[in-house]
């Protein structure tokens, strides 16, 4: 064998094993980048769920002649403001997740006035539709916790896949950024207040 050959055979294997852990990578990042897209998209769509049994629920408490029109209205704003806040799942940025955040929490605290406020009327709560509807939506709160873990957990797959060394060498080249992760809202680590006062 020519003694020039076997520096090119080692370049040869060299670069060979270089393109085969580049393109390792990157296909496995974009399999990681794809299915922590399509955990967000999961957590959109529990977060539609919720939207829509809203609009049902505000329509049967409506149906209460005497029922407190503000609570309704501040339901109705928070849930318009909700499904007006969108993510493009390409650019899910910290910003954009804690927008996104912050208009889930005004709808979950007017629902959660709602829900205390129809209490005062008996005639609600033996309302077999919106006990329905109300047990569907204790429901799918359950299911958009469950859907926030799973986003977090493949974002969390794809973050180490494409920060570790030397993935991260290649993470930057290719255009692979870090993904933001669903945040707890702010205060929610500390217990709330309770406070019982009876007359």
């Amino acid at each position: 064998m020519k003694k020039w050959l076997i520096p090119v055979i080692i370049l040869v294997v060299v670069a060979f094993g270089i393109y085969q852990w580049a393109v390792g990578f990157n296909n496995t990042a974009v399999e990681y980048e794809a299915n922590a897209k399509t955990a967000w998209s999961n957590v959109e769509s529990t977060y539609q769920r919720r939207n829509d049994l809203i609009g049902n629920l505000v329509k049967t408490v409506q149906g209460a002649a005497d029922f407190e029109r503000g609570t309704l209205t501040d339901v109705i704003e928070a849930r318009a403001k909700a499904t007006s806040t969108t993510i493009d799942v390409n650019d899910l940025t910290p910003e954009k997740m804690a927008a996104f955040q912050e208009a889930q929490t005004g709808l979950s605290s007017a629902l959660s006035r709602l829900l205390v406020t129809v209490e005062r009327y008996p005639e609600l709560k033996a309302n077999q539709n919106f006990l329905e509807l109300q047990a569907q939506l204790e429901g799918t709160e359950n299911r958009i916790n469950v859907a926030r873990d799973r986003f977090n957990e493949a974002v969390n797959i794809y973050d180490i896949h494409t920060t570790k060394f030397p993935n991260k060498l290649l993470a930057g080249w290719f255009g692979f950024e870090e993904m933001a992760r669903y945040q707890a809202n702010p205060g929610s680590e500390n217990a709330p207040d309770v406070n019982f006062e009876f007359d």
